[in-house]
C-alpha cells in the first residue's frame, strides 16, 4: 500500500485532485443511484421551483430519488404536480428539529449509493446532479461541491422553471448579471479550485454537496446539536476522515433570496462562533479564553505506560497538560481492562503501579485510560506519541505543530537519543491512509508519505533547552536554541509550503488564545526573552506565526 486508491488511481497529494479525470457531461453511462435529500421548513412555492428543476435533470430518472424532509411545516408540505418521478415527502423523525436533524432523517431512508444534499430554495441547472455524481464513479473518498449564485426571487411558475432548465438556460429566467456571487466561489478560484487549499472544508457549505452514502454515515451524519454552522462542522469531520473536496462549477445553481449574512452579519457570526469554537480545534482564533476546556481537543497525547512507575507517568502527563498548547487530552495505554478483579493483596499486588495510576488519573476528564490506541484520533486534528521516559518540553507540541503546518506534512518523526522516536500525526493524513486501504499501523506511514509527506527532525529542534534531547544529561547543560520554524525540520522531497488565511480573515502572527501564543512562552517567558536573529521577533513568536488561525 503506497497511497494510491484501492482502484489503482494515482495518489492525491493533499487536496490536489488533478490526477482524476471525470467523464465529460453527457458522454458516459452512470451506474450509481443518487438520493437527493432536501430539508424543508415551510416555503412551499420555492420548494415547487426546486423540484421543477430536478424534474429536468440529465441524470437518469431510474437512478435518482428525491426525499423532501418536512421539518415541521405548517401547513404540511405537499408534492407539487411537476416533480421527479422518484420524489416523495417524509416527515422528520419525532424528537428533533432543524436542518441537521432533517438531513439525517433523509439519509437514514435513502437507498442511493450517492447522497446529494440540496436546499429547498435552489434552482439547479440540468447537469447539476450529473456533474457532481460523475466524480463519485471514480473513487469513494470524494466530496463534491456545486456552484451557486444568489438572486432576489423573481415571480416564476414551476412550469416556467422546468421549461428553462430542460432547455439548458437559467439565463432565460434569472438576470445572472445582477446575481450575487458566493464568497465560497471566490475562495475556490483563489486556491486553484481548492487544489492548493490548506483547509478546503471551509467552502463545503450545505446548499449543494454530495458524497458516497457510507462516507456520510462513517462520520456520524450532521450534528443536530449544532444549530448554526452545522455544514461547516460536518465538513470539518469529513476532512479529518481524509476525504478530498472537489468543487465542480459546471454544477450551477441559483439560490433564491440573498444570504442571511447580508441581513445581519454580526449576529450570524456570533451565532456560529460558539458551536465552531468547541468542535473545530483548527479555529485557533475562536479559542481565546484562557483556562477553558473544549469539547474537541487540539492534540491527543498518547503515552504507553506499561512497566513505568507512577511518578514517571505523572511527570509525563503533567508536562503534556501544562505546556504552551493547553487544549490537550492524554491517553494512557496499558492493559487496564485486564486487571484482575476481586480480593487481592493491596500492598503486595503485582499490578500495584497500574492500579495506583488508574486511581490517580481515572477521574481526570483530560486523561483517558485505553487498552490500545485507536487507528485515528478524529475529530482531534493532531496526535502525539512519545516515550514515557522523555516528557514533553513546555513548547515541544507547539514547535512540532508549527513544523507540520509549515509544509502541511502529515507526519513528523523526531529521534530521541536513547529513548526511541516521538511522532506527531496529522489526523486527516491518517484518515486518508485508512480510506485508501492502508493496514493500521504497518502501512500508514508509507501512505502518508505519498499523500501528505513525512518530515524528520532532531530532538534539539523541539526540546531546545532541556534534558529531553539527551536522556540522563543534567538540566544545567541546555542544548542550543533550535532554528526558526521555517527550518525546524527537513521536509520530504517534493513538499512545498503554502499559506491560505481563512475566508475574510488575516493571519495575526503575534496572537493566539489560551492554547497558544498571546504573550511570552516557556516558563515565565524565558523562551521569548532573546531576540531572533535578523529581527526583533523571538524564536517562539515565529513558531507561533506558523500555527496560523484558520
Amino acid at each position: 500500500m503506497t497511497g494510491g486508491a484501492a482502484n489503482g488511481l494515482p495518489p492525491i497529494r493533499h487536496n490536489d485532485y488533478s490526477p482524476l479525470r471525470p467523464p465529460e457531461i453527457g458522454a458516459w453511462d452512470p451506474s450509481l443511484p443518487v438520493s437527493v435529500i432536501i430539508p424543508a421548513h415551510g416555503g412551499q412555492h420555492r420548494l415547487d421551483l426546486t423540484l421543477a428543476s430536478l424534474a429536468a435533470q440529465t441524470y437518469p430518472d431510474h437512478l435518482m430519488e428525491v426525499i423532501v424532509v418536512d421539518d415541521g411545516s405548517e401547513p404540511p408540505l405537499r408534492l407539487p404536480e411537476i416533480a421527479p418521478p422518484g420524489a416523495r415527502i417524509v416527515t422528520a423523525d419525532p424528537g428533533g428539529w432543524g436542518i441537521a436533524h432533517a438531513v439525517n432523517t433523509g439519509a437514514a431512508l435513502a437507498e442511493g449509493r450517492i447522497l446529494q444534499r440540496l436546499d429547498a430554495d435552489m434552482v439547479v441547472c440540468r447537469e447539476h446532479i450529473e456533474a457532481l455524481a460523475r466524480w463519485h464513479h471514480l473513487a469513494e473518498h470524494l466530496v463534491t461541491i456545486g456552484a451557486k449564485k444568489f438572486v432576489e426571487e423573481p415571480r416564476l411558475t414551476p412550469g416556467r422553471v422546468h421549461e428553462a432548465v430542460r432547455a439548458g438556460s437559467l439565463e432565460e429566467i434569472f438576470d445572472l448579471s445582477e446575481a450575487l456571487p458566493s464568497s465560497t466561489e471566490q475562495t475556490i478560484a483563489r486556491t486553484d479550485g481548492l487544489r492548493a487549499s490548506r483547509n478546503p472544508y471551509h467552502v463545503c457549505t450545505g446548499p449543494t454537496v454530495s458524497m458516497r452514502r457510507e462516507t456520510f454515515h462513517a462520520v456520524g451524519g450532521i450534528d443536530p446539536d449544532v444549530l448554526r454552522g452545522e455544514d461547516t462542522e460536518f465538513a470539518y469531520r469529513l476532512a479529518q476522515r481524509g476525504v478530498v473536496f472537489i468543487p465542480d462549477m459546471t454544477a450551477g445553481a441559483v439560490h433564491l433570496g440573498l444570504p442571511a449574512q447580508r441581513r445581519d452579519r454580526q449576529r450570524v457570526v456570533r451565532a456560529v462562533a460558539p458551536y465552531l469554537a468547541h468542535r473545530i480545534p483548527l479555529r485557533r482564533d475562536l479559542r481565546k479564553d484562557r483556562g477553558r476546556r473544549w469539547l474537541v481537543p487540539y492534540v491527543e497525547v498518547v503515552l504507553h505506560v506499561g512497566g513505568a512507575g507512577q511518578e514517571q507517568v505523572r511527570e509525563a502527563v503533567n508536562a503534556a497538560l501544562e505546556g504552551s498548547v493547553t487544549d490537550v487530552t492524554v491517553t494512557l495505554v496499558a492493559p487496564w481492562s485486564r486487571l484482575p478483579r476481586g480480593r487481592r493483596p493491596v500492598l503486595g499486588d503485582p499490578d500495584f503501579e497500574l492500579r495506583l495510576m488508574r486511581e490517580h488519573f481515572g477521574h481526570d476528564e483530560r486523561v483517558r485510560l485505553a487498552d490500545e490506541v485507536s487507528p485515528t484520533p478524529a475529530p482531534t486534528p493532531f496526535r502525539y506519541t512519545g516515550p514515557i521516559s522523555v516528557p514533553l518540553g513546555h513548547d515541544s507540541l507547539e514547535r512540532m505543530i508549527a513544523a507540520v503546518q509549515e509544509d502541511r506534512s502529515g507526519l513528523l518523526t523526531v529521534d530521541l537519543p536513547g529513548a526511541g522516536p516521538a511522532t506527531l500525526e496529522r489526523t486527516e493524513a491518517v484518515g486518508r491512509a485508512l480510506l485508501l486501504g492502508a493496514r493500521y499501523p504497518q502501512e500508514v506511514a508509507a501512505s502518508i508519505k505519498a499523500t501528505h509527506g513525512v518530515r524528520h527532525g532532531e530532538a534539539k529542534e523541539f526540546w531546545p533547552s532541556s534534558r529531553a534531547a539527551r536522556p540522563g544529561a543534567p538540566e544545567s547543560a541546555p542544548l542550543p536554541d533550535a532554528p526558526a520554524a521555517r527550518t525546524v525540520a527537513r521536509p520530504e522531497p517534493g513538499t512545498k509550503a503554502t499559506r491560505e488565511p481563512g475566508p475574510g480573515r488575516k493571519a495575526d502572527p503575534g496572537r493566539r488564545g489560551p492554547n497558544g501564543p498571546s504573550g511570552p512562552s516557556g516558563p515565565r517567558g524565558q523562551e521569548s526573552a532573546s531576540p531572533a536573529p535578523g529581527g526583533s521577533r523571538s524564536l517562539i513568536d515565529r513558531l507561533r506565526a506558523a500555527i496560523r488561525p484558520e
